[in-house]
């Protein structure tokens, strides 16, 4: 029986990780996984806790102010591989925690796999850690076209698997019609991006409201507990015409005219499913200020990056502002040609991601390297 441990820290990873298991399944039914993810994850392997809520967390201060608790994670994370010794140890995404491990895993004589699913963003900072990770990893499954080129001559097998959200959102698009006036609110899915974002959101449909007062506003939860604390902010600053639905987002991405989206998978979903939209990012000032160092692509979203231009309105930081969000939601809102060339645009993006089969691909590539 096939032994497999996969750790994912985040949503989207959660839902990576769930899309492989289900497709190595089918491949290996006996297989047995052992890990760390969240909801879709657990309910496939009961083995795997869910941590998703209190390990998603962005920015090197907010890693900091959790460091005790994470330092407690990973000793337990290593002994239990020691304990379970898997033929594979798939790490998803989530570079902070899961290089560390695979690091310290080849220290310890892991005679195992390692493979990496969804490849860290080393074009966008610090290229010089790829030399490190070949010496590490026995595999990397890249998402992204252009990532295969990068471990060329490292030494790193290198796959490209396709971007697995095309199919799987293309597989779930609903026939329906876009509605005019209704805008899009989605703040981001982590505790920190709602206290970050909703507020300007809130400020900035307020303005909207006072200029276009028939504009109905839909702010996107990622689970029932989020749900309530921007309830708690809509009701400290409220809004007409505004509802927070939770676990709709896909939904709520066909059915909106345009819409704001923080910065992560989330832009690239929207993109997916033809929501034109404004990229919006806010960190504390000294991630920000760390980041600007580390940082070498000109743009934070993956459609800008692989458009090569700024496709989509990014608002970061200091333009993070509720007038800005407002006046850029109210150009799409307003002009329809606008709407449609971006949503061209955006499916031009989309298209360079070839997205069929994507999850099969990586399980096949994951079983295929511990057989």
């Amino acid at each position: 029986m096939l032994k497999f441990f996969l750790i994912s820290g985040e949503r989207s990873g959660d839902r990576h990780g769930a899309g492989v298991m289900e497709e190595i399944i089918a491949l290996q039914p006996e297989a047995e996984f052992h890990g760390l993810g969240g909801t879709e994850m657990h309910a496939l392997a009961p083995a795997i806790p869910d941590w998703v809520e209190e390990a998603g967390v962005v920015g090197l201060v907010e890693v900091l102010k959790k460091y005790g608790w994470f330092k407690k994670k990973f000793a337990e994370t290593l002994a239990r591989i020691d304990e379970l010794k898997p033929a594979a140890v798939v790490l998803i995404d989530y570079p902070g925690f899961s290089l560390r491990l695979a690091k310290a895993l080849r220290q310890r004589g892991f005679s195992g796999k390692i493979i990496y699913y969804v490849s860290p963003q080393v074009w966008a900072w610090n290229r010089g850690r790829i030399p490190k990770m070949a010496r590490i990893l026995d595999l990397m499954l890249c998402i992204f076209p252009f990532e295969k080129e990068l471990y060329a001559g490292c030494g790193l097998r290198a796959i490209f698997t396709g971007h697995p959200l095309v199919e799987y959102h293309r597989a779930r698009m609903l026939n329906i019609q876009r509605q005019s006036g209704l805008i899009g609110l989605f703040p981001g899915s982590r505790r920190r991006e709602i206290a970050k974002h909703f507020p300007v959101l809130l400020e900035a449909a307020q303005r909207m409201k006072i200029e276009r007062p028939a504009l109905r506003f839909a702010a996107s939860a990622a689970s029932e507990k989020l749900a309530g604390t921007m309830r708690g902010m809509l009701a400290e600053h409220p809004v007409a015409d505004l509802t927070i639905e939770t676990g709709t987002a896909a939904a709520l991405m066909q059915r909106v005219a345009c819409g704001v989206v923080a910065s992560g998978t989330a832009t690239l979903e929207a993109a997916i499913l033809g929501l034109p939209y404004c990229l919006i990012y806010k960190v504390s000032p000294g991630t920000y200020l760390i980041g600007k160092l580390l940082i070498c692509v000109p743009f934070l979203g993956i459609v800008n990056i692989l458009a090569k231009r700024e496709l989509v309105k990014e608002l970061i930081q200091g333009n993070c502002r509720p007038e800005k969000v407002a006046a850029e939601l109210l150009r799409l809102s307003d002009d329809s040609i606008a709407r449609s060339m971006l949503s061209e645009g955006l499916a031009q993006v989309v298209s360079q991601l070839s997205g069929e089969g994507a999850y099969a691909k990586a399980a096949e590539e994951i079983v295929g390297a511990v057989n």
